[in-house]
């Protein structure tokens, strides 16, 4: 089995969104690794400085023995321009595992576009790293069953800042715009214009 992941945002030395980052540590230990103690990210984090003048990404795997390995690097987002959708019905990637294979293939399809939005049986769901919101005009909304359910998706859902409901591949061009969104984007942070 491959190990779990949680990737965490350190932005002016303090860790972004810890609170949704370990209950989906705990949810995922509670379902493979029933009764194997688990790991304090908090803990973890205090064992390095962060220089507040730089945002971070923290890799961090983890199994039934905790946390196997911590890495961490300056981070920079993408530009993503355009996106391209396509369509496998058989993903699965309920839980964040360092098993990216599948995610790998589909990403290798994007062609000219910068990157890909998965639609699952006519659904939206998710790019190759990350949630999506599409903005209406009036709304944030994200799709409703996504492949991961991000920390950061939730975290503005519990905001009401985004809402979530079924959007099918053919309602795609009727948004204005798409943000992608996951621990290290917040909402707006990298956004494709769609028209």
């Amino acid at each position: 089995m491959y190990p779990f992941v949680e990737t965490i945002r350190i932005e002016q030395g303090v860790a972004q969104n810890l609170e949704c980052h370990q209950q989906r540590l705990a949810a995922t230990m509670a379902h493979f690794f029933q009764g194997a103690p688990i790991p304090v990210l908090a803990e973890k984090l205090q064992e390095q400085e962060w220089p507040v003048d730089k945002t971070w990404k923290v890799h961090l795997e983890y199994d039934c023995n905790g946390i196997l390995l911590m890495q961490s690097e300056e981070y920079h987002v993408r530009s993503i321009r355009s996106l391209k959708l396509i369509s496998c019905d058989d993903i699965d990637y309920e839980y964040k595992s360092a098993d990216r294979r599948k995610l790998a293939t589909l990403a290798a399809m994007k062609g000219e576009a910068d990157e890909v939005a998965i639609v699952r049986n006519g659904l939206l769901t998710d790019t190759s790293y990350s949630n999506i919101a599409l903005f209406d005009g009036q709304h944030w909304v994200t799709p409703r069953l996504p492949l991961l359910k991000g920390t950061m998706r939730q975290s503005l859902l519990d905001k009401a800042q985004i809402t979530e409901r079924d959007i099918r591949a053919e309602e795609w061009e009727e948004f204005q715009a798409v943000s992608l969104i996951n621990a290290m984007m917040p909402l707006g942070r990298c956004v494709c214009r769609l028209r």
